[in-house]
């Protein structure tokens, strides 16, 4: 802002020495035209020759022309190359930087698309901790983002993609305004990554099929959930309401995690019952997710704790941590805190 108004300045003085001189030339008995002439020449020390013989005043006024006009013209001319090569420069620099910081991120989230679903996104998952990158085509949306990494361009460009580091990414959400967009972004970023993990949005019913068969592992109607949402306050508002501050509500103890069994996890091939993970760690189990039989509900004790399966628990955040340890090594860890009571 301050360099716009030393620009704003320059160009002001220049142009008032410009109507001075030249209207001082007319006084001395030049033509409009050749006054004018007479006025850019000298002050922009070209001094071809003089359009008119000059008298002694004429000679002074030149020479006071010339030592104003000369340092305005310079001024102006120096704010200008500074405003465009600062310009420039600041702009490649800070391009520099968040390429930077965007090659030291892995497991990140690529979130394509910076409108109100695209912010709601980046919202939670900055609240949750979870790295982003943000493309969007938009310059001035972009100029918005100041507390996330971005890329301005196409998202459905290869190249964009590459800049946002999705050869290290966890996941990818194409959240534009557009269907075709969000299928255009599903099919490059499955193409070039065929076991990332592809959220897509969907404005129509019509294209949750497409989008699916494009490559996206799970597609949003954010009108269709809203709509459920709302009618769900309705019907069973106290049910609603504790789901909305389990899974959103920062300051309350609860939460909703996801554990993956791996095979090499101690609790692999046990029961539930065997596991003892509610006496252990206090979180309880409500449902486990099997690629083969799908969702388990309310498992009971003898539900089999079976490698690649997903745990659903619900618990405080270290009795959440104490499952995540007892399911790695088979023991709570002491050093994080041990069970909460």
């Amino acid at each position: 802002m301050r360099r716009w108004r030393h620009v704003t300045l320059g160009i002001a003085l220049l142009a008032g020495i410009i109507v001075v001189g030249s209207f001082g030339y007319v006084l001395l008995g030049f033509g409009a035209l050749d006054a004018l002439y007479q006025t850019i020449t000298t002050i922009t020390t070209v001094g071809f020759r003089e359009v008119e013989p000059l008298t002694d005043v004429g000679k002074v006024f030149t020479m006071v022309l010339i030592l104003a006009g000369v340092g305005t013209a310079l001024y102006t001319l120096t704010v200008l190359l500074e405003l465009l090569v600062e310009g420039h420069l600041g702009q490649a620099m800070e391009r520099r930087r968040m390429d930077k910081r965007i090659a030291g991120l892995h497991g990140h989230v690529i979130v394509c698309g910076w409108g109100r679903v695209g912010r709601a996104i980046a919202r939670e998952l900055a609240a949750a901790g979870r790295g982003l990158v943000v493309i969007d085509s938009d310059p001035d949306r972009i100029a918005t983002i100041t507390s996330h990494l971005y890329v301005l361009g196409d998202a459905s460009d290869d190249a964009v993609l590459l800049r946002a580091g999705i050869e290290r990414a966890g996941a990818l959400v194409a959240a534009v305004s557009t269907d075709a967009g969000n299928l255009f972004i599903t099919l490059s970023g499955r193409s070039m990554r065929p076991d990332l993990f592809i959220v897509s949005r969907a404005r129509e019913e019509s294209s949750l099929a497409k989008l699916e068969r494009g490559g996206a592992d799970r597609v949003v109607n954010p009108q269709e959930i809203g709509g459920a949402r709302i009618a769900a306050f309705v019907l069973r508002p106290n049910v609603t309401e504790f789901l909305d501050v389990v899974m959103h509500e920062r300051d309350v103890e609860l939460r909703l995690e996801e554990l993956e069994v791996t095979a090499d996890s101690p609790l692999a091939g046990l029961t539930l019952g065997e596991a003892g993970l509610p006496d252990k760690t206090g979180a309880l189990v409500l449902a486990m997710r099997d690629d083969r039989l799908g969702f388990i509900t309310n498992p009971t004790a003898k539900t089999v704790i079976e490698p690649g399966r997903i745990l659903i628990a619900i618990g405080t955040p270290p009795q959440l941590r104490d499952l995540a340890s007892v399911m790695r090594t088979g023991a709570v860890d002491q050093g994080v805190g041990g069970m909460s009571q």
